[in-house]
């Protein structure tokens, strides 16, 4: 498995994935440089989406 990096501005990436998941919180996005796959694990709990599929939703902002 490799790492998973957000690549992009973070704060428009925020507020769309707030739009896609209305019940996102800021601290559930909170996210600092090489930790990626803490906030992909965040993200997987709260949405219920897979890794992969969450991975293809953030390269798409």
């Amino acid at each position: 498995m490799d790492k998973f990096e957000i690549k992009g501005n973070w704060e428009e990436i925020r507020t769309r994935l707030q739009q896609k998941y209305p019940g996102l919180t800021k601290d559930d996005l909170t996210y600092t440089v090489g930790q990626g796959e803490e906030l992909l694990r965040k993200l997987g709990k709260k949405t219920g989406q897979s890794r992969e599929a969450l991975i293809r939703d953030l390269n798409s902002m």
